[in-house]
């Protein structure tokens, strides 16, 4: 979430900037690839996406045809979710593949990376690979001060075409191509100028079902369809190419969609992404796999299939043994569970603090830690800025309309569950609340499983070094945030008049 969105949105339309001159210099100049026995890396990935909202994954409204086609020539996670429902600690986590408390100021949204920290992308390099990345990569935040010199998502690329014109017969590539899409700001009302339905958009139950969020909830769509072209464009330089059969396709998220009770949160809706493998004629096509996967697992993947040593410190596991099986479903029996966290997202509580939680899912629950349940789980009022555009600079219908409407009926209950405190444990029970709407950790018939998960979730962080439950110091409440116009929170003109808001909200003094 950055502050100055003009910024953020800097591919926004243009896409991968693939011009005809691109595709003609390919076709013409470049002689045929896939001698190379280590195989390409191509990952794909949009900004701010819940995994549900995809064609393939089942969505009724959103139309994603080239995205849809590679997951017919795949593998389809069904469970797979990000190390943290936020932009930096997610990227953090996948390039390194370890859990962001591993990761010092890692952890945090807007910091920093120590370098001390080994990528996937150096370790390629380093075996021999060309690594290259557009849009965000790993950030937002000062890569420098970790002691890196580039960003450690590799050497930045204007397009996937120019970076194209660079390979070689005789070296591998990895390209990280990062979407600004779906992420805010929309254009309000595009989707439905797109053609889109009001009337046939599923509006989850923890949402007010009106058309203000339907139209709301299209846009978003909209700008996933953008994403479904570059996707298309991407996949037709490569094929133009000539290295399509020797390259992995990877197509996720970072972190689920911006909504309340979404981005920021360890709810499924912050933190379940899509995630599409594909490698023709390696990885058996067409199949769904119910097998829990964390974003972190495809550095150690990639490196199994490039063969590089995995690092002992990565604290993810390959998931070659899945993608390469012809079975759908669970495909090993011990990926049923996987742990998540958050620490600080924007700067949105007074003197910077964060809101610190652990979760872990299985199947049929969801067990979450909040270990500061006196901080305001939404950022501190009147501004929220944990729900979407943090400081209320551009729209946001959904968030705009709870708060207006938050003493109604039928709203009240859905504003308490987002915006309101929470308590230090929250679980849900999957099976009968797939929308995690009621926190059964006080029933007493629960007690079981909430010990139960409890103590596995415990034993998780003890065995990979969370301070949080080794009794070491915490630094995340104190760490540089890097985007000094979040220090000051400055609502548009409109937020201002429509809820009685100052110009200014100070967080640090």
């Amino acid at each position: 979430m950055e502050n100055n969105y003009s910024r953020r949105k800097f591919l926004k339309h243009a896409g991968l900037a693939l011009s005809s001159l691109y595709l003609t210099n390919l076709a013409c100049g470049q002689k045929k690839s896939g001698s190379s026995k280590r195989p390409n890396i191509l990952v794909l990935m949009s900004d701010n996406q819940y995994a549900s909202h995809l064609g393939c994954y089942g969505d009724p409204v959103v139309k994603t045809p080239a995205i849809d086609r590679i997951a017919t020539q795949g593998v389809r996670f069904q469970n797979a979710f990000c190390a943290a429902p936020s932009c930096t600690p997610s990227r953090a986590g996948f390039l390194t593949g370890q859990d962001i408390w591993r990761l010092e100021e890692g952890a945090n949204l807007w910091g920093t990376l120590p370098n001390k920290y080994t990528t996937y992308t150096d370790l390629l390099e380093q075996a021999g690979y060309l690594v290259g990345y557009q849009g965000k990569g790993w950030g937002p935040g000062n890569f420098n001060d970790g002691g890196y010199e580039r960003n450690p998502a590799g050497n930045k690329f204007d397009s996937f075409g120019n970076f194209l014109q660079t390979t070689t017969e005789t070296k591998p590539w990895t390209y990280w191509y990062c979407s600004q899409d779906p992420h805010r700001p929309f254009t309000v009302g595009s989707g439905v100028a797109s053609g889109m339905s009001l009337d046939d958009v599923e509006v989850p139950p923890y949402l007010p079902d009106t058309k203000e969020v339907r139209s709301d909830i299209c846009d978003y769509y909209h700008e996933i369809q953008n994403f479904d072209k570059d996707v298309s464009a991407a996949l037709d330089l490569l094929e133009q190419s000539g290295q399509s059969e020797n390259t992995i396709i990877v197509i996720t998220s970072d972190n689920g969609w911006m909504m309340p009770r979404g981005l920021a949160n360890l709810y499924d809706f912050g933190s379940n992404v899509p995630l599409i493998v594909s490698w023709k004629g390696h990885i058996p096509a067409n199949r769904v796999v119910t097998d829990f996967a964390n974003l972190n697992d495809l550095a150690p993947t990639f490196l199994e299939l490039a063969g590089v040593q995995i690092p002992g410190e990565m604290t993810a596991k390959s998931l070659k043994q899945v993608l390469f099986s012809d079975r759908s479903g669970r495909v090993e029996s011990e990926r049923n569970v996987v742990f998540t966290a958050r620490e600080r997202h924007a700067l949105v509580r007074k003197d910077g603090l964060g809101y610190p939680g652990r979760a872990i899912r299985t199947d049929d629950f969801l067990y979450i830690r909040n270990y500061e349940p006196d901080r305001w789980p939404a950022g501190d009022p009147p501004l929220f800025g944990d729900i979407d555009l943090h400081m209320l600079q551009e729209p946001t219908p959904t968030k705009e309309y709870m708060m207006l409407h938050k003493d109604a009926p039928k709203v009240k209950p859905l504003y308490e569950l987002a915006f309101l405190k929470r308590p230090e444990e929250e679980l849900f029970d999957l099976r009968k609340d797939p929308s995690q709407m009621k926190n059964v950790a006080e029933d007493d018939e629960y007690s079981d499983a909430k010990k139960e998960l409890s103590a596995k979730l415990d034993k998780y962080l003890k065995d990979t070094g969370d301070p949080r439950v080794l009794g070491k110091s915490v630094i995340w409440d104190n760490t540089e945030y890097y985007e000094k116009n979040d220090y000051v929170g400055q609502p548009r003109k409109e937020a201002q008049e429509l809820f009685n808001l100052k110009a200014e909200y100070p967080y640090m003094q």
